[in-house]
């Protein structure tokens, strides 16, 4: 199914707006006027229709006839098409990039905000990954690139959600221990006493619940790479053992006698400052000196806001590989998003893009659908305006569905329906059998329901309409055309 429709008798307009929206990954159908009414009743709803208004009488009549769609207007002509509220904005051409991303979000939001309208999210995941243009990560790859192919140990330092082990990874695939394992550990998750068993392995019996003898990380890691992130909260009793196994490259099950020789390339990493840790003796100089024979700094986002755009591509393009959701980012999101400082980095804007996935599948997300600590700009101030008639039909669907459902209790509870009376007016259970006027009995309706609500409020009109559920506009409207008045 085509998500826009794009009318217009101008095939060459029709082709560019195609062109456009095929690129941005949209699916989309173009006809004339004469197909336009048959289109737009064969698909329940569009996300888009972009008209045509050189053709201003036919356009307003379709436009007009399905006020629960949003459309876009396109075309340079003088001629003023009546204004409708389901017309979110109008592209010019030639068209451009932002603007088009702009009406499609005014469109999604027309079709989110629109009365009786619920979004259904999905559960996602998602996974980082070394992009950017900027100098800092250009920087990184030569790093690694020049180191790779040689059995030197690497230490990378950076803050918490950088990186890291990405850049481990990296390394890794990029030598020639690809065909190896690649085995993480995280020393500071794993208990000190555990720590020793963990890396080195251990013997059948060497303490209390060793039933069986278990290969260490090292040894799992043979003709690999081992990867020991946050070593800076390794213990000193154990960095002792890590730097005999570096210098010899020997190590000891726990609870055994027999050497091991191990063929394993360390890649460590760590957010803590380890020349103060020396200085501070919690860590070992000589440990420090071993690990550090080619040091790579993981840039903070902060440092390279630039690859902020690139980020985003690749995190959603990951993501839309192994489903089928994805979203996009408007101009200015994309610029309020620049401007945050990323005290997470990576791992911040990975879940960010997560969280907006879930909120909005397959959307387009603008400043104000973001957390309210990224909104840094100020994004689309476009606030739907629903024609006249689409409120009143809602509006009316759910005050005779909340009767129906309250008569429906009454019934149960063994009230007379005929003698039901709904909150503030009555329901004949019954229409009469000459008839009614169903247009005067409305009118009567809604006048007695605003009577009321401007009574209970004291005549302010501005909180009449938020009882009555509308805006203050419309009840003054209204107001007008019935003509209800207030001193």
């Amino acid at each position: 199914m085509s998500t826009i429709l794009i009318i217009s008798e101008q095939t060459t307009r029709a082709y560019n707006l195609k062109t456009i929206l095929s690129f941005l990954g949209e699916q989309c159908t173009a006809v004339g006027f004469s197909q336009a009414l048959t289109a737009l009743k064969a698909q329940a709803s569009y996300d888009a229709v972009i008209i045509d208004i050189e053709s201003s009488e036919l356009a307003d009549d379709v436009v007009s006839k399905f006020p629960a769609q949003p459309f876009i207007a396109i075309g340079n002509s003088d001629t003023t098409l009546e204004f409708r509220s389901n017309i979110v904005g109008q592209l010019a051409e030639p068209v451009v990039y932002p603007v088009m991303t702009q009406m499609l979000h005014r469109c999604q939001e027309y079709v989110r905000k629109r009365p009786s309208n619920h979004n259904v999210s999905s559960k996602t995941k998602l996974f980082r990954s070394l992009v950017g243009k900027s100098d800092e990560i250009q920087n990184v790859r030569h790093l690694i690139e020049q180191v790779s192919s040689s059995d030197a140990n690497v230490l990378v330092l950076g803050e918490s959600g950088t990186g890291k082990e990405v850049i481990a990874r990296n390394l890794h695939f990029l030598s020639e221990r690809r065909d190896g394992p690649f085995i993480p550990v995280n020393c500071g998750a794993i208990p000190a006493e555990l720590l020793e068993s963990e890396l080195f392995g251990h013997e059948k019996g060497a303490f209390t619940g060793a039933i069986n003898s278990r290969k260490g990380r090292f040894e799992l890691a043979e003709n690999g790479t081992l990867f020991l992130d946050e070593i800076g909260d390794m213990p000193l009793q154990m960095q002792v053992k890590m730097l005999r196994v570096l210098q010899e490259r020997l190590y000891e099950r726990v609870g055994g006698t027999k050497p091991i020789k191990c063929n394993v390339r360390i890649v460590a990493a760590t957010h803590r400052e380890l020349e103060v840790m020396i200085t501070e003796g919690s860590f070992r100089e000589d440990l420090y000196y071993r690990l550090n024979v080619f040091p790579i700094e993981s840039p903070a986002l902060r440092e390279r806001k630039e690859d902020i755009p690139l980020l985003l591509q690749e995190l959603v393009s990951r993501f839309e590989r192994e489903s089928d959701i994805t979203i996009r980012f408007t101009e200015n999101a994309i610029n309020s998003l620049v401007e945050h400082q990323w005290p997470g980095n990576v791992r911040e804007l990975s879940n960010l893009v997560e969280r907006l996935l879930i909120l909005f599948p397959n959307q387009v997300v603008d400043v104000k659908d973001l957390p309210h600590k990224y909104q840094y700009t100020n994004g689309d101030n476009f606030e739907p305006d629903y024609p006249e008639e689409l409120l009143e039909r809602e509006a009316l669907i759910a005050m005779f569905a909340d009767a129906s459902n309250e008569e429906s209790e009454a019934t149960d509870s063994g009230a007379d329906p005929a003698n039901f009376m709904p909150s503030e007016f009555t329901l004949n259970s019954e229409l009469p059998s000459d008839g009614i006027n169903l247009k005067e009995y409305l009118s009567d309706l809604e006048i007695n329901l605003i009577n009321q609500a401007l009574d209970q409020q004291d005549g302010v009109v501005a909180r009449a309409a938020e009882a009555l559920g509308m805006r203050r506009t419309t009840l003054v409207e209204k107001m007008r055309k019935y003509n209800i008045t207030r001193d």
